[in-house]
């Protein structure tokens, strides 16, 4: 897949709550993770390699007591990188009730993300 393709799935994907199918499906095996630093959720720490993304993802999901609303955007596709605007109004075990926009951007090389990199405001 090119950077277009891979951009449309991992949305339509995640449109769908499937975000450990996206990691499945379209991220590489030694893929990173990195989180804007300063803020809540940058607690979930940079990680490497698409096992550690997975764990990431389960800690992330494992601290969520409900979902309020939220929603994912159309990407924007420039080269080998994509951005798309999130946002999740989510309660969380560790931090209440956090509105929270973002922009995740990421990075495709071989038909595979081999980069994401969040950027939010909470």
């Amino acid at each position: 897949m090119n950077t277009e393709q891979v951009a449309k799935r991992l949305v339509e994907l995640c449109r769908e709550g499937k975000y450990e199918e996206a990691q499945n499906e379209l991220y590489a095996e030694d893929a990173v993770s990195v989180e804007m630093e300063g803020l809540p959720q940058g607690a979930l720490g940079n990680v490497k390699g698409l096992a550690a993304i997975r764990e990431k993802g389960k800690k992330w999901a494992a601290d969520i007591v409900e979902i309020h609303g939220g929603g994912v955007g159309e990407p924007i596709v420039a080269g080998d990188w994509f951005s798309v605007a999130m946002s999740i109004d989510a309660t969380y075990k560790s931090m209440g009730r956090v509105p929270m926009e973002e922009i995740c951007v990421y990075q495709v090389r071989g038909g595979k993300i081999v980069r994401e990199q969040f950027f939010y405001n909470v």
